[in-house]
């Protein structure tokens, strides 16, 4: 039996970034969904009267929109969001790696992840993209946690053969056949895709990264994540470490992991360079703004999304929420001290089909359109009562939405629907 949703509907035709046209609303939409899929989306009462047997599910005026894509997390580092003041380096030595070797027990590892996707299906999040950790256990703990709640996920195991703790450092050889097995196990399984993932440079050798160039020529479908200029001192250590590369972006392409596929995180502090060549070879970045505010980072700039695929992310634990509205809010922020206001639409597109775009997979989520997987979050635009008076005031739906961008939270989040399922109500 197929389900109805009814109320107010957001969908993209196309990219808010270069006509704020591209992002429709239906004030008294429905979207009608089985067998996982979005089977039809338009006016809720003409759907109703066509599909008398569907299941009903009347949201009023809340907001129905794709579930929310978040494009760059650590799922590993759940348990130490939100700790207090370090930089990128510092952080990494004093809160991440201590973390994320706990990580060789399997039952650890399975206890945070179940967690974590618990925590982003309550904030309406349906979709990520996550690294582990070293440890093939903790790859394995994702995607069964993900399997169980029909998550559509990406995800990989961390690479790293240097400048980092014993027990947290594999070898070249190591990392390619463990990646291997990983992909072989998991890669399209259900909803489940590998993601090949050295960390960053100045924790792959020259020589490890080239073995994840290969593996990646061998597996072309697959992506490809890793951290590239997220800080000035960072930017500096890779300069003394690889003195024979042009710049940050060099020391991936020339082991091959730089084309369609590649998923930057971070990316504020580019060379025209690097622009151009990121532009030129169809890689994406993905924009962590609350990450890039907590630990000091730098404002990315956001006008690289006109040129690029711009995907937004929390970074946990990093970044300072679980939440995708707060990561939007951020955004704005961002956006505003960089001399650009962000229209509403553009703010989300990015948590969705931006994200989506940027992962490769926007004929799949992130929109809602018949034969897109029916990953939905709604949306109480009266979620609080501070958050209710400023609605109250709007003309139009997307100052009605603001509000809840800037100031929502998981109250917010009146439903989420997983693969065509209701997993929070």
């Amino acid at each position: 039996m197929a389900d109805l949703l009814l109320g107010q509907v957001i969908r993209f035709t196309g990219d808010p970034f270069d006509t704020l046209h591209a992002a429709e609303t239906l004030s008294q939409g429905g979207v009608l969904v089985g067998a996982g899929r979005i089977l039809a989306v338009g006016d809720g009462t003409t759907l109703r009267r066509e599909h008398p047997g569907a299941r009903v599910h009347d949201y009023g005026q809340k907001l129905i929109s794709a579930g929310f894509i978040d494009a760059h997390v650590h799922y590993p580092q759940t348990a130490i969001i939100a700790s207090w003041g370090k930089r990128l380096i510092d952080w990494l030595n004093t809160y991440t790696f201590p973390e994320e070797m706990r990580f060789a027990d399997r039952a650890y590892a399975d206890q945070i992840a179940d967690r974590y996707l618990d925590l982003v299906l309550q904030r309406g999040t349906t979709t990520v993209c996550s690294y582990a950790t070293i440890h093939p256990e903790s790859v394995d703990a994702i995607f069964t946690a993900a399997q169980a709640r029909g998550m559509r996920v990406f995800a990989g195991k961390t690479c790293m053969d240097r400048n980092a703790p014993d027990g947290l450092r594999d070898t070249a050889q190591s990392a390619y056949d463990d990646s291997k097995r990983l992909l072989a196990n998991w890669h399209g399984v259900d909803r489940l895709s590998y993601v090949i993932t050295p960390r960053f440079s100045p924790t792959s050798t020259p020589e490890q990264l080239a073995a994840l160039g290969a593996l990646w020529r061998e597996y072309p479908d697959c992506l490809m994540q890793t951290h590239l200029s997220e800080q000035i001192d960072e930017i500096a250590w890779v300069r003394d470490l690889f003195p024979q590369s042009r710049d940050y972006l060099d020391t991936y392409e020339a082991q091959g992991l730089v084309r369609e596929g590649a998923v930057f995180g971070h990316a504020i502090h580019l060379t025209d360079r690097e622009k151009a060549r990121l532009v030129e070879a169809g890689a994406s970045l993905v924009h962590c703004p609350t990450s890039n505010t907590f630990i000091g980072s730098g404002l990315f700039d956001i006008g690289l999304a006109q040129s690029l695929r711009v995907g937004l992310a929390t970074d946990t634990g990093g970044g300072s929420s679980f939440s995708m509205l707060r990561t939007m809010a951020a955004a704005y922020e961002v956006a505003q001290l960089r001399g650009r206001s962000l229209h509403p639409a553009q703010l989300w597109w990015l948590a969705t089909q931006g994200s989506a775009r940027a992962l490769r997979a926007e004929d799949r989520i992130g929109n809602i359109a018949p034969g897109m997987e029916a990953d939905l979050v709604v949306i109480d635009l009266a979620s609080t009562p501070a958050i209710a008076q400023a609605a109250a005031r709007a003309e139009g739906l997307w100052q009605a939405l603001f509000p809840t961008i800037m100031l929502g939270d998981d109250r917010a989040v009146a439903a989420v629907w997983v693969n065509g399922k209701p997993v929070v109500t």
